[in-house]
C-alpha cells in the first residue's frame, strides 16, 4: 500500500518529460520560421531580430533542459521555482514580441 506521499512510479513522469519535449520542438520550429521571416523581410533589419530570436530560442532550451533533468533524476521532483517559472515566461513574451515586430 502507498502513502500519499509517495511518488507514483507510472507514466506521470513520463508524460510531463515528454510535454516538455513537444513544448521544446514546437519553439524550435517557431523559432525558425520567425528567424526565416527577418531573413525574408524588408521592413526591419534582421540581425536584432535573429539575435533576439536566438537569445529567446536559447534561454527556452536551458529552462526546459534543467527542468526535465529535475524530472529524471529525482525520486519526488519539487515543484517548478518561480524563477524558472519567469524565465519560462519571459522567453515566450520575448519570442511573441519578436514575431510582433516583424508584423509591424
Amino acid at each position: 500500500m502507498t502513502t500519499p506521499h509517495t511518488r507514483d512510479p507510472g507514466l506521470q513522469p513520463e508524460r510531463t518529460r515528454l510535454a516538455w519535449r513537444r513544448t521544446t520542438l514546437t519553439w524550435t520550429v517557431t523559432a525558425a520560421l520567425v528567424g526565416r521571416q527577418a531573413l525574408t523581410s524588408d521592413a526591419l533589419a534582421p540581425t536584432p531580430l535573429l539575435a533576439g530570436t536566438i537569445a529567446a530560442l536559447l534561454a527556452f532550451w536551458l529552462v526546459a533542459h534543467r527542468r526535465i533533468a529535475a524530472l529524471c533524476r529525482a525520486e519526488t521532483p519539487r515543484s517548478m521555482r518561480p524563477t524558472t517559472a519567469a524565465a519560462a515566461s519571459a522567453a515566450v513574451l520575448a519570442l511573441a514580441a519578436l514575431t510582433a515586430a516583424q508584423l509591424l
